[in-house]
């Protein structure tokens, strides 16, 4: 968009807002950056016909990304390594934003670096300054971007000195090229190494998000307790990855004889692990209140978790554009204190491992 000449469609901009397009906005973290309550989890898009292990090709894709704009669905989550380490995730959201050059101001970019990619060395992977720093100058080749609006660390390092890495991002953060930083899969003693560090370093590094495994039926990581009630605590977004359960807490899921080829879980062979009895007995438990409320399944387990203290977007993996529209009607759901209250004895014995 040519920011130099009045463009009408912008005449009368408000003030200032907390919604775009009707999807209310959150803060995220301590920071001033705002996003969208529900956002877009890329994991699965990419080039299928390449044998990436995408299950969303560029054209399903980018009808997507078309109704997201339309929804107000802007907090896009990628990595380099998704898809066979193909970069392919990231390539998908840059050929849109180069078809779609106005929009680039409307989409937050959330994307990561660690995982062994573009090479095979041991120089390659990991958190090192020249990792780090190589990795994000190659995501911003494949997302046709001069800027990542937050980018995560996508594991934790033990061989690298975090001052090193958070000096990197520093460096990045002061070139524009980085504008937010988070951190994925930490755990707790890992969190409070890394605040010790920033604590010495500027503000540029300061951790605004942690983007860790949490679902209403399972709870947290078993090797990462405890992150979410330090999130709230320590005022940093807690962005839960597979907020739906790879597609558990999905209506398919609740008849299993008529899962088979074509449902993720079936597909990836965890369907049984993911279907225990336990889970199962919680998931028709759920589904029993999300009728009762005239929702479906995923937008009570999704409007649930972002009532949650220290929660921040969700950002929900799809395959369709009616996936998307569900997701996004959750984002306006509020749920009463007795709502909660009921979520939570249906599925208390899990919530209670992750408190």
């Amino acid at each position: 968009m040519d920011h130099t000449q009045p463009h009408p469609e912008l005449y009368n901009a408000p003030w200032t807002a907390d919604d775009f397009n009707g999807m209310p906005y959150r803060s995220l973290g301590r920071s001033g950056l705002r996003v969208s309550n529900v956002g877009l989890g890329t994991w699965k898009f990419g080039h299928p016909t390449t044998g990436d292990g995408a299950r969303v090709d560029e054209r399903t894709a980018f009808q997507i990304f078309d109704r997201a704009i339309e929804l107000g669905v802007t907090f896009w989550d990628t990595a380099n390594r998704y898809n066979a380490a193909s970069g392919n995730s990231e390539r998908v959201i840059g050929q849109w934003l180069v078809a779609n050059p106005d929009q680039r101001r409307n989409v937050v970019i959330a994307t990561k670096v660690f995982g062994g990619m573009d090479g095979r060395t041991p120089n390659h992977s990991r958190l090192s300054r020249t990792n780090i720093l190589e990795s994000v100058y190659a995501c911003l080749e494949r997302l046709q971007v001069d800027t990542i609006d937050l980018l995560y660390f996508h594991a934790y390092d033990s061989t690298t000195p975090i001052e090193e890495s958070l000096i990197a991002v520093e460096d990045l953060v002061r070139q524009d090229v980085v504008r937010y930083f988070g951190v994925s899969n930490f755990s707790l003693s890992h969190l409070r190494a890394y605040r010790e560090v920033e604590a010495t370093l500027s503000v540029r590094s300061r951790m605004v998000a942690i983007q860790n495994q949490y679902d209403i039926v399972n709870g947290e990581s078993d090797r990462q307790p405890g992150v979410l009630a330090y999130a709230a605590s320590e005022r940093i977004s807690f962005v839960a990855w597979s907020p739906l359960a790879l597609g558990l807490l999905t209506e398919r899921y609740l008849d299993l004889a008529k899962v088979g080829q074509g449902d993720r879980l079936y597909d990836e062979g965890t369907l049984q692990q993911a279907t225990s009895a336990v889970a199962m007995a919680k998931l028709h438990r759920l589904a029993g209140l999300s009728h009762e409320w005239g929702l479906q399944l995923s937008q009570l387990a999704l409007a649930y978790m972002l009532a949650l203290p220290g929660m921040g977007p969700v950002i929900p993996a799809v395959s369709s554009v009616t996936q998307l529209e569900s997701n996004a009607a959750a984002g306006k759901v509020v749920l009463s204190t007795e709502q909660m209250q009921r979520v939570r004895d249906s599925v208390h014995d899990s919530l209670e491992q992750s408190s």
